[in-house]
């Protein structure tokens, strides 16, 4: 080795020894006659001084390293003059005196600090993503998801899962996303796909016996990209024969609450998860992945509404709609700029409008028995009796000062909007705890959805999902109604795992296909493989992926999950590190068989 310790593990106990160090100059100072220079490794880092009158040649050297030249140094351990001590640092009691220093490799100046928290654009980050990778928080963030990753393994080992590797070159199935294709060179006019999931892959490692699956699997699906979502991504995948949903939602509990108490101990963690139908979720936080580290619950205003002589309300309610709201909290306040702000929000979300009911002002305080008519800044206010005001404010549990968002129209529409709202006001007034993790379990999910776009029911988990044995009936006479056997698990506002109970018998499996819309000879020519392994003793089994790259985001507290990647595409799936996807010759497009067509 071209060391002998690393920077970071030097310690008080290491005074008097001499120590040999390699790493990245960090920091530079240059006293006139001492030089100090702040050396790093992947370890940690540690002061190293050079006194002129102990070698003029090295501490000639020394003058001439800069940030990020790699070098290499010898001397000994020592303790820092009274009151020098770097109490922010961990190795800040001590220092090395230098006796020898080398060069390794000059380094140019980089395109932005790395010995510096500062604010940096992203595109210029990941174009020189080694470079970023250096900075503090991106390295701690990588050495996190390590002891995730270790963690799971670790923890699933321990159960007796056995860990599978699965292939990425695959058949094209629809799964419910837009496949990546390979085209195969020698078999002309074939395409390989890039596995969506170990979907089907993990259901066959059943038939096989295996019993207890798991895998670190890269998972790819040519989607839009955003915050959470990247063309490749990593995912926690496991399957289990003879189990039930409540075996595999108390093994996810297990898992994520140990794992957070191992490797993040300073973040509040509610235990036990609690577990929330899609009904009542999506009733309540008008989402099926609720953040439920603050409340501001969507209450129906309905019967209400119906009673005023507001017309938008009463129109609404006569047609089968729905009045529904929720209260911001001390926004009562607020200005018209803010209310149409919030108004347009609405709009843009698929609202006709929304209608905004200030509590008196944001210094009001106390109960409702002080409102009185004039202090309601809101066009409503013409239209709701005091009576009719105070009883919608205490469904939705506001006081005086809060401010009432409603929203009128069609059930599923008031529910999605006034949960994007309610998601961005939470944002807004700061009501989530950045150190809190609100697990929760949503369970109960109809099986089909009907989609006006296609004209077909669509799985709403995907295809090899097992309905409730007491709905196979509904399945003939009335799809809708069908429950699936499907669970996922939400975190901070984030859907982090989904999984059901499988299909595993070839005739259910195909009726569901059938369902689906897809005609016998299509049945056969894409999942022809799956129905006759079904045929050959398949057990009955479950399973589960989880979102490692989402996970490491809420753990870390970041935006976005591009800063735990290593080295992830922006939003255009562009990779500006490689500046990839490029070109390619004729020559390798002549070996695939292929030919590229102009754009007209």
């Amino acid at each position: 080795m071209l060391k002998s310790h690393s920077c970071g593990e030097l310690s008080k106990g290491s005074v008097g020894i001499r120590v040999t160090l390699a790493g990245w100059a960090h920091r530079r100072r240059d006293h006139g006659g001492l030089i100090f220079i702040d050396l790093r490794d992947s370890e940690g880092m540690v002061q190293v001084v050079f006194n002129p009158e102990k070698s003029k040649e090295y501490h000639e050297i020394a003058s001439q390293i800069r940030n990020e030249y790699v070098i290499r140094v010898s001397g000994e351990v020592a303790l820092r003059p009274p009151g020098t001590e770097n109490p922010k640092l961990a190795t800040g009691e001590i220092e090395v005196i230098a006796d020898s220093v080398q060069i390794l490799n000059p380094s140019k100046t980089p395109p932005f600090y790395i010995n510096e928290d500062t604010e940096v654009d992203e595109n210029l980050r990941l174009k020189y993503r080694y470079l970023d990778l250096r900075r503090p928080r991106m390295k701690s963030n990588l050495y996190l998801r390590h002891r995730l990753v270790k963690f799971m393994r670790h923890f699933l080992d321990a159960r007796g899962f056995v860990e599978v590797e699965t292939p990425i070159l695959i058949k094209s199935t629809p799964e419910g996303a837009r496949d990546y294709l390979v085209p195969s060179r020698i078999h002309a006019g074939k395409f390989y796909a890039l596995p969506q999931s170990p979907q089907q892959l993990k259901q066959l490692l059943m038939v096989a016996g295996i019993e207890k699956y798991y895998q670190i699997a890269k998972c790819f699906r040519d989607e839009d990209t955003r915050a959470d979502r990247q063309p490749e991504f990593t995912q926690l995948d496991l399957e289990i024969s003879f189990v039930e949903e409540e075996d595999i939602i108390n093994l996810l509990e297990e898992l994520f609450t140990s794992m957070v108490e191992a490797i993040k101990p300073e973040m509040r963690l509610n235990k036990p998860f609690p577990r929330l139908s899609y009904a009542e979720a999506m009733a309540r936080y008008g989402t099926d992945k609720p953040d439920l580290r603050f409340g501001m619950e969507i209450g129906d205003l309905s019967d209400i509404a119906s009673q005023s002589s507001f017309d938008i309300f009463s129109s609404t309610t006569s047609e089968g709609g729905k009045v529904k709201g929720i209260c911001a909290p001390g926004c009562g306040g607020y200005t018209r700029h803010q209310l149409n702000e919030l108004n347009e929000l609405a709009k843009s979300l698929g609202a006709g409008g929304l209608v905004t009911i200030p509590l008196g002002t944001s210094t009001s305080s106390g109960d409702l028995d002080g409102l009185t008519i004039k202090m309601v800044r809101s066009v409503a206010a013409k239209f709701l009796t005091l009576d009719q005001i105070k009883e919608m404010a205490e469904r939705l549990a506001a006081g005086m000062g809060d401010l009432l968002l409603i929203i009128a129209g069609e059930n599923n529409m008031v529910d999605r909007v006034l949960g994007e709202l309610r998601r961005q006001m939470g944002q807004r007034l700061g009501l989530a705890a950045p150190d809190s993790l609100a697990f929760a379990f949503i369970v109960d999910f109809p099986l089909l959805s009907w989609s006006k776009d296609s004209g077909r029911w669509q799985p709403m988990h995907h295809p090899f999902t097992a309905p409730r044995d007491e709905d196979m009936p509904l399945l003939d006479t009335a799809p809708e109604k069908a429950y699936g056997r499907h669970y996922d698990m939400v975190l901070n506002g984030c859907e982090i795992a989904g999984g059901s109970i499988r299909i595993h018998t070839s005739k259910l499996q195909r009726k569901l296909f059938g369902l689906l819309g897809y005609s016998e000879k299509e049945i056969t020519q894409l999942f022809g493989h799956m129905l006759e392994a079904f045929d050959y003793g398949a057990p009955p089994h479950g399973g589960v992926a989880a979102g490692i790259d989402r996970i490491l985001m809420l753990l870390a507290g970041e935006e976005t999950i591009r800063e735990v990647i290593p080295f992830p595409k922006i939003q255009s799936a562009v990779d500006l590190l490689f500046d990839a996807p490029s070109p390619v010759t004729e020559e390798q497009l002549s070996e695939l068989h292929l030919c590229l067509r102009e754009e007209e």
